[in-house]
């Protein structure tokens, strides 16, 4: 969805269950124009060339990068490359020299998809939340989609665990996303109007800059009077990362695992052409305590063990049964994912869709933000919806994992995969970009 503000993330999360922030709303690149030719590589390279002069939150390293891959394309060094290969070798160029772990280049050849590996299904990024036996309670969250939807599902989990004597917040799995989703959940952990965390972001084409600053706000319920362990691993990314390092400097819990990945910087997805994609970093972390991020180094655990030893650990340090897996400690599962959607999801989607398919969309259900979205993408999405035809069917195949309820439609040309959020007045404050899904 293109609804948060920011997203700091590891993998370009595309799918229609998967949020994106600043990103462009284009369908991917069909297998047909999945060649390249120099004329090809080349406009590549000078886009992205611009692109790094224009955005990079570093303005002195985007333009020695700009310079280098210049250098490089001049002297044939991208001549022979595919589209997967010449993505992977300008990603490899680029980190060279910026030595920054959110920059990459994409290839949007075929469709779509998520992250890679094998990720739990969640509701809004989080997957469970247990009581443990002692008075102790357990969450998993492994990612941070927009803050509509997130404070929906944490708040329901997070009261489910009220009550408890120390508190255990699983991020081993956690790959990024909205500053203002990890602020929220530090607000469960600290009193109120706390500074956090401020994004510092460049005014594209200038050396200028602007400042977004999160603080702690009101939750329904509190843990800052209990013990928290925060477990981490090495695949805990960015905004994941983000959560560790606000607990640790604000001094509200205990990080306990594996140095996490290093990845500090929210991007903004630039699209260069011909099927490549550039993840440009525009932004930078600065925490409240240390006016410093975790860029590069990553964030230290207070207690360093393997990862896969780290719930046994804080379970020891809580006064429970030191068990290896959640399972084995459960006692009561308080929150699972939903089976059903948010009443009144279908029809505002419904409404939608035919509002894109007349070319007459009724604004007055949408919030402004995705409302300003549909008016700039309408001319595309009604000639997209006219060759799709009348629309048969749609089902619910879910909560997204990064937020919304997510739906599979059926027209008589083809489906679509589409999901959306709806704000507390029953508008729709966000929706995803139409993904279509490949015939089988």
């Amino acid at each position: 969805m293109r609804c948060a503000k920011y997203l700091i993330l590891t993998v370009l999360l595309c799918s229609a269950a998967s949020a994106t922030a600043r990103m462009p709303s284009t369908a991917a690149v069909p297998a047909s124009a999945s060649l390249l030719n120099q004329a090809d590589r080349q406009a590549i390279v000078t886009a992205l060339a611009s692109a790094l002069r224009d955005k990079y939150v570093f303005p002195d390293v985007g333009e020695k990068a700009a310079v280098a891959l210049e250098s490089q394309s001049s002297a044939g060094s991208y001549a022979s490359l595919d589209r997967a290969a010449f993505a992977k070798r300008l990603t490899d160029d680029l980190s060279a020299i910026a030595h920054d772990k959110h920059m990459r280049i994409v290839s949007l050849e075929g469709p779509r998809r998520g992250p890679t590996g094998s990720m739990p299904r969640g509701e809004a990024g989080i997957v469970r939340a247990d009581r443990i036996a002692g008075g102790i309670g357990y969450i998993e969250v492994i990612g941070f989609p927009p803050l509509p939807a997130f404070k929906q599902a944490i708040d329901r989990a997070m009261t489910g665990l009220a009550g408890s004597r120390a508190l255990i917040i699983d991020t081993r799995r956690n790959g990024g996303g909205d500053p203002a989703s990890v602020a929220y959940l530090v607000s469960f952990l600290t009193a109120p109007g706390r500074p956090i965390n401020t994004i510092v972001v460049r005014t594209p084409g200038t050396h200028d800059y602007t400042r977004d600053a999160f603080a702690s706000t009101p939750t329904p319920v509190s843990f800052a009077a209990v013990p928290v362990y925060v477990l981490t691993s090495r695949d805990t990314f960015s905004g994941g990362e983000e959560f560790a390092y606000d607990v640790q400097s604000l001094k509200c819990g205990t990080l306990i695992g594996e140095v996490t990945g290093g990845g500090a910087n929210p991007v903004d997805m630039t699209e260069l052409g011909h099927g490549i994609g550039a993840l440009i970093p525009f932004g930078r972390a600065e925490n409240a305590v240390t006016k410093t991020n975790w860029e590069g180094r990553g964030v230290q655990p207070d207690i360093a063990v393997p990862s896969t030893d780290a719930l046994q650990v804080a379970l020891g340090k809580a006064g429970g049964s030191q068990v290896a897996t959640i399972e084995q400690a459960s006692a009561e599962r308080v929150f699972t994912p939903r089976s059903t959607p948010h009443p009144g999801s279908e029809e505002a989607l419904r409404s939608i869709v035919a509002g894109y398919a007349s070319g007459s969309p009724d604004y007055s259900i949408l919030a402004p933000e995705p409302a300003t979205e549909v008016r700039a993408a309408l001319s595309e999405r009604q000639a997209q919806f006219a060759a799709l035809g009348p629309l048969q069917s749609i089902r619910f195949n879910g909560p997204g994992p990064f937020g919304g309820d997510e739906y599979r439609l059926h027209f008589l040309q083809g489906d679509v995969m589409m999901a959306l959020v709806l704000g507390p007045q029953g508008k729709v404050a966000m929706l995803s970009t139409p993904m279509p899904i490949p015939a089988r």
